[in-house]
């Protein structure tokens, strides 16, 4: 597998050592909120902190809120400065499936274990697009290219083990096509990805419907599959079963904040998050960009993590993609 990982080595996460300013001073009330996204501008996650930065100036308008990006190797650097944080019940990371993937993917010494999970707030689908101009009008095209040398369908997506390569990796074990073969080419957020898809400079792309979605619409990227069990509202776009691939999945997204958390600073960034969740331009955004809205808090989301990181690292390791 060739993968081009537009993140930092491992070695960056001594970008930790800049948390240290991190104090928590006042809990909730008025104090400013800090959301990190752990990927660049312009993918999925800076997309939903961002968003629900704009739902809490909604539904908390005393509350100062301010979002950030500390992007590479799958979020695992943000996490690791997440976890300089520790007790500091002003701070909110986005991550989701695509982070838990990456932790065993770079064998990150910073886990989940090192957070408090806050909410689980949305699943959205993946979508297999190909640039406008691109000899593949349909996923049977590109399924014939990949048989034939897989080293020369590039495949653009987010980080390394995360959902996109998950995918790319069951689609092409479903098309009969070794997963280790996959010409992958790892991005550090949907932005890049995107723009290498604009560029001509990938055979195909993949990520969440939302990232691709407008582009969809406009037509600079032609959509071959998405990975539901039935076509997304608003785009008529064929399931990955309908093109013969026998592949479903949903990737998701929430909120962890740091560890060390006491019980009022656990529950003041909850219910301020079900409020973000309650608003109404937060669910406008929702239905606008495709997601499926899937809140969880407390102890509902703390056991849905522990399982999906159970259930991640037995597909990675099918795959091949850790050693």
């Amino acid at each position: 597998m060739r993968l081009r990982v537009f993140a930092a080595a491992l070695a960056a996460l001594s970008v930790t050592a800049l948390a240290g300013c991190g104090e928590s001073g006042t809990t909730g009330g008025n104090a400013s909120l800090r959301i990190m996204a752990p990927a660049a501008a312009g993918g999925g996650w800076d997309q939903t902190a961002r968003t629900a930065e704009q739902a809490i100036k909604t539904a908390a308008p005393d509350r100062k809120v301010e979002v950030y990006n500390v992007p590479g190797a799958g979020g695992t650097i943000g996490l690791a400065q997440l976890a300089g944080e520790k007790g500091n019940g002003n701070l909110l990371m986005t991550m989701g499936l695509v982070m838990v993937g990456a932790i065993e993917q770079n064998k990150s010494k910073v886990t989940l274990a090192e957070t408090t999970p806050i909410a689980k707030l949305t699943e959205e689908y993946e979508i297999v697009v190909v640039p406008a101009e691109s000899p593949f009008k349909t996923l049977a095209d590109m399924v014939a290219a990949w048989k034939a040398d897989p080293a020369k369908v590039s495949v653009a997506g987010g980080s390394a083990g995360g959902t996109d390569h998950i995918v790319a990796g069951l689609m092409a074990k479903a098309a009969g096509v070794d997963p280790k073969q996959v010409n992958y080419i790892a991005h550090s957020g949907g932005g890049e990805a995107l723009n290498a898809l604009l560029g001509n400079k990938v055979s195909a792309g993949i990520s969440g419907v939302g990232e691709f979605a407008e582009h969809v619409r406009s037509g600079k990227l032609r959509a071959l599959a998405v990975s539901s069990g039935s076509r997304v509202s608003g785009l008529d776009v064929p399931t990955l079963k309908e093109g013969g691939l026998d592949v479903e999945l949903a990737n998701w997204r929430g909120f962890v904040a740091p560890a060390g958390l006491d019980d009022a600073a656990k529950k003041s960034l909850t219910d301020l998050v079900t409020k973000m969740h309650d608003s109404q331009p937060w669910k406008d955004a929702v239905a606008k960009n495709g997601w499926i809205d899937s809140f969880q808090t407390g102890r509902q989301f703390a056991d849905y993590l522990k399982s999906e990181e159970t259930k991640v690292k037995g597909i990675i390791a099918d795959m091949g993609l850790v050693s």
